[in-house]
Parts: structure tokens; C-alpha cells; sequence
């Protein structure tokens, strides 16, 4: 009997041992990042998350950073390959790179950045700010009440407000729903014109600018990537276009009340250190957001249409 027991209370102490080692922190990490599409803003975030993880964690970091080109099948596919390699983190970067990663996995733990709305991004009704998964993050969403009073502070006698965005992107419609709403309240006439893609999207702006005095464009990737189709239409037609966020802004806008997308990066990355740390856990951890936002206009893009900037606002830099 004293044999059975000794050898139960080996086995029991062989079994914590075995299970304190499993809780042990690592000695190094390996991170995958998905971005989705290469431009000013996304490669800020991206920028602002590896140099915060690295000043938390420094020497402890593997980078896999791929790009998707913008397209969300190869989110799905950069995804899958994270899952298959096993790292130990995801970070996300805009909403279809978010959208493929939680699809991907419920264990490895998915940060994502430059996402608008994570009601939106994953079809959680009644969000309340925690996901309550294996998804956290932060939020590029601006108040889009201001956006809409900014539109008003510049161009109250004028009525006509096209508002163009990409289909494909989730949070897009969301915010020209909401900024819609905003400006019809303001008294203006607002008309959507969602493209579906690059391919139809000058055809698109074309007919939003022969019937808008205004245009406005939301946080949308596509428009992101392809500022200058909205410039080459819109400027020489003399039509404002009122931005949701600064690289689009620098495009082909004359202002937006914009975020730092490398602020939105290092706060993510903060995150992200919590949870390999130990510190933190992503289920419990509520979603980030800017914690200020700045008017800003394009000097350029006003000079040529003669338009007087309000007081108040910042000129944006020209880009290195």
C-alpha cells in the first residue's frame, strides 16, 4: 500500500511538473501579419504594430508579414497558412484580412487594425465593444457626426452630396449610411454611388461628380489605392471631395478630421504584447479606438479650386 501510494504521488508531481512547463513563457514568437492592400495608411498601422511589439518584446519577435494585394481571397489563403504554421499570433489589417483570419481560426489569437466597425466586420448584433472571442483590436472609425459637420462648416450654401464607396467593403456602407444621415439632417441632398470595384470605379465617379457638388468617401481601402482616378475627375470639375481619413485626404481631398493610422499600429501592438505576455486575455479585451482625431486639409488640392480654408485646421505634410 505504501509502494502504491509513493508511486501515485510520483505520478501526481510528474503530472504538475509536465504542466508548469506548458504555461511557461516562450523564449521567442512569431507573428503573422495580413494587410490587406498596400498604401499610405494600412502601411502606417502596420508599421506602428511592429515597432511597438518589438519595444515591448524586444529580440522576442518573428515577423511573417505578407500583403493580399487587395484581394480577400488571398486574405483567406495568407490566413490558412498562418493557422497551418502555427504562429502565435495574428495581427489583421482591415476588415477582409480580419474577416479571413477569424474564419482561419477560434485559437490562435487575432488582432485587427484599421477596421471600422467589428459589429460590421463580423455580423455581431448588438455589439457592445468586446467581441468575447479569440478577436480583439482597434478601430479606425472617426465620429462621423463631426465628418458631417465639417462638410457643413466649409459648404453650408450648397446642397448635393455624392457619396461614393466600394460595395465590397462592409464598413464603407456603413459609414456613408451613417454620414448620409448626418447630412440630411444638416439639410443636404445625399445620393450613394458604390462601385464594385477599380474597374468601374471611374465610370462611377464620373457620374457622381456630373451630379454632386460635394463628394465624400468613407475609410474604403479600394478608394485608398486609387486616389489619384477620384483626383483626375473631381479637381478638374472643381467638385470638393471631403475625405474619411488623411491618405485618402492627400489624393484627392481638400480635408477630413483624420486619425494617425502609426498611432492606431502601436496601440495594437501594445495589445498584442499584453497577450503573449500573459498579461491579458483577448477575450476579455474591449476594442481600442483613436483617442483624438485632427482637421486637417489638402493645400494643394484648395489652392487650385479656389477654395478658403476655415479656421482650425492643420495643413497635411507632404509625404516624404
Amino acid at each position: 500500500m505504501k509502494k502504491l501510494i509513493a508511486l501515485t504521488l510520483a505520478a501526481l508531481m510528474l503530472l504538475g511538473l509536465t504542466a508548469c512547463a506548458g504555461t511557461q513563457k516562450k523564449d521567442s514568437y512569431t507573428v503573422g501579419i495580413c494587410q490587406l492592400v498596400p498604401h499610405v495608411a494600412l502601411d502606417a498601422a502596420t508599421k506602428g504594430f511592429k515597432e511597438a511589439l518589438e519595444a515591448e518584446m524586444p529580440g522576442q519577435i518573428t515577423f511573417d508579414e505578407q500583403n493580399a494585394a487587395n484581394d480577400p481571397a488571398t486574405c483567406s489563403t495568407i490566413a490558412n497558412g498562418f493557422v497551418s504554421s502555427g504562429v502565435d499570433l495574428i495581427m489583421a489589417n482591415a476588415t477582409p484580412a480580419l474577416q479571413s483570419a477569424a474564419a482561419a481560426t477560434v485559437d490562435i489569437p487575432i488582432l485587427g487594425t484599421s477596421v471600422t466597425e467589428y459589429g460590421v466586420a463580423l455580423s455581431i448584433e448588438d455589439f457592445t465593444g468586446t467581441v468575447g472571442t479569440n478577436v480583439s483590436g482597434t478601430s479606425d472609425l472617426a465620429p462621423l457626426d463631426q465628418q458631417a459637420a465639417m462638410i457643413k462648416e466649409w459648404f453650408p450654401e450648397k446642397k448635393a452630396v455624392g457619396l461614393v464607396y466600394c460595395s465590397a467593403e462592409a464598413n464603407s456602407q456603413y459609414q456613408v449610411d451613417v454620414v448620409q444621415k448626418q447630412l440630411e439632417d444638416l439639410g443636404y441632398t445625399c445620393t450613394q454611388y458604390p462601385f464594385s470595384d477599380s474597374n468601374d470605379m471611374a465610370a462611377v465617379v464620373q457620374n457622381a461628380a456630373s451630379a454632386s457638388e460635394i463628394i465624400y468617401v468613407p475609410t474604403d481601402n479600394t478608394v485608398a489605392s486609387n486616389t489619384g482616378i477620384i483626383d483626375n475627375i473631381c479637381r478638374p470639375a472643381k467638385i470638393p471631395v471631403f475625405a474619411g481619413e488623411e491618405g485618402i485626404c492627400s489624393g484627392c481631398g481638400v480635408a477630413t478630421l483624420s486619425i494617425s493610422y502609426y498611432d492606431l499600429g502601436v496601440a495594437t501592438g501594445k495589445m498584442a504584447a499584453k497577450i503573449l505576455k500573459g498579461e491579458a486575455k483577448i477575450e476579455e479585451m474591449p476594442i481600442e479606438y483613436a483617442p483624438q482625431f485632427t482637421k486637417k486639409y489638402n493645400e494643394a488640392i484648395c489652392a487650385d479650386l479656389g477654395i478658403e480654408v476655415p479656421e482650425g485646421y492643420e495643413k497635411i505634410a507632404a509625404a516624404e
